[in-house]
């Protein structure tokens, strides 16, 4: 899948390979935990173990369902992982002191009211180490980090969605066409929903060339440009519009927004729609202060299209077979706490940054080094579902 950059930096080299020592994530609960309760949280770290791998140990060792053990998301099975869970406080309390594990230990416990459940986190923060780093490569990444922090990065589903090969979203299309049936209600969903991300993925490319285009074409030659790019003879009638045309060229944000555009309230809010025409400069400046940003469609029956310009390009990745309920998912995104430090004499550099939940670290990786990022990973089955 050849998905377009928000930047347009040269490729920056350096070697990445995800593993414990240079791949490390914690998450950021979504909420305080009351220190009473009937559910004991567990801080654990884990190393190269999946969280279904976890939760079967943590089964096995204290005698209970693996279904009574709450965890918020997900982890990668090829890194340094640190994630709370909840397990049943009077079936395993007493057990605890005498846990030992040489992959598993518990940094800290307490209490809450509640089973922790899927998605409830805020986000997770990342280290990630790169090698084989020279100089030169070293300050473009500097650079990188400075565009990426004022304007934010696409956020696009990472490759880990479609599993091994990139392309389990074609089990997806199979499924809701009928030509595939698999009696896994679990897998199932799953597939749909990895066919799903890649219609996402898609349609944020094109809106990413789309922005490229308007930014470094002439507004009275935009909608000559969208009929040969979209191959496409039916423009809507405002890429005609020379007024319209300046003002998404001369938006502040390297994301170009369109009337009809649904936005929402940045961490989080009420979505909206761009029904202003004369709004989109102000809008883009709001986008630009990190206050607002635009949304996707997750194609299903009750997700809510966009409107207008926005809506003529969505539409072209929407699937009315899909019947789950679909819906919008930020579709742009602001890592934070985003710094490099590099290390000349070792040829490494070394990355931290904060990410809400759902989005994926790999992906930040890629924008910065302007290149597919080849790494040998081993892929736990059901990815984050945070959308």
């Amino acid at each position: 899948m050849n998905l377009a950059f928000a930047y347009t930096h040269s490729p920056i080299y350096f070697h990445f390979r995800q593993s414990p020592r240079d791949f490390v994530v914690e998450e950021v609960p979504l909420y305080s935990f009351s220190g009473e309760g009937a559910h004991l949280i567990l801080k654990i770290r884990k190393k190269s173990l999946t969280t279904f791998e976890l939760l079967k140990i943590l089964s096995a060792t204290f005698g209970i369902k693996e279904n009574e053990i709450g965890y918020a998301g997900l982890k990668d099975k090829n890194a340094l992982s640190i994630q709370h869970i909840s397990l049943p406080r009077y079936l395993i309390e007493s057990k605890i002191e005498s846990f030992n594990h040489p992959q598993i230990k518990i940094l800290n416990q307490t209490y809450h009211n509640n089973k922790i459940k899927l998605g409830h986190l805020k986000g997770n923060r990342f280290f990630i180490r790169l090698k084989k780093l020279d100089h030169l490569n070293a300050q473009k990444i500097l650079e990188a980090c400075k565009r990426i922090t004022q304007f934010g990065i696409p956020n696009y589903f990472g490759y880990q969605r479609f599993g091994k090969e990139g392309n389990n979203y074609q089990l997806g299309l199979e499924i809701i066409e009928g030509k595939c049936k698999i009696r896994n209600k679990k897998l199932q969903n799953f597939l749909i929903s990895a066919y799903q991300s890649y219609l996402f993925n898609l349609w944020l490319s094109l809106r990413l060339d789309i922005s490229h285009l308007i930014a470094n074409t002439a507004p009275e030659s935009l909608h000559q440009a969208l009929k040969i790019y979209l191959h496409c003879e039916e423009i809507p009638h405002h890429f005609s519009n020379m007024t319209y045309c300046k003002m998404l060229k001369n938006q502040p944000h390297c994301f170009k927004l369109l009337k009809g555009d649904s936005m929402c309230h940045y961490p989080f809010g009420k979505n909206f729609i761009l029904n202003e025409m004369d709004n989109l400069i102000a809008e883009s400046e709001r986008f630009m202060r990190k206050e607002i940003a635009i949304t996707g469609i997750l194609s299903g029956a009750k997700a809510k299209v966009s409107e207008e310009e926005a809506g003529f390009l969505e539409s072209r990745f929407l699937d009315s077979r899909i019947r789950s309920v679909g819906q919008r998912r930020y579709a742009w995104i602001f890592p934070e706490n985003l710094s490099f430090h590099y290390k000349e004499q070792e040829a490494q550099g070394e990355i931290e940054f904060y990410l809400p939940k759902g989005a994926y670290a790999t992906n930040l990786l890629r924008e910065i080094a302007h290149r597919e990022i080849v790494e040998t990973i081993d892929l736990e089955f059901y990815e984050e579902n945070t959308f």
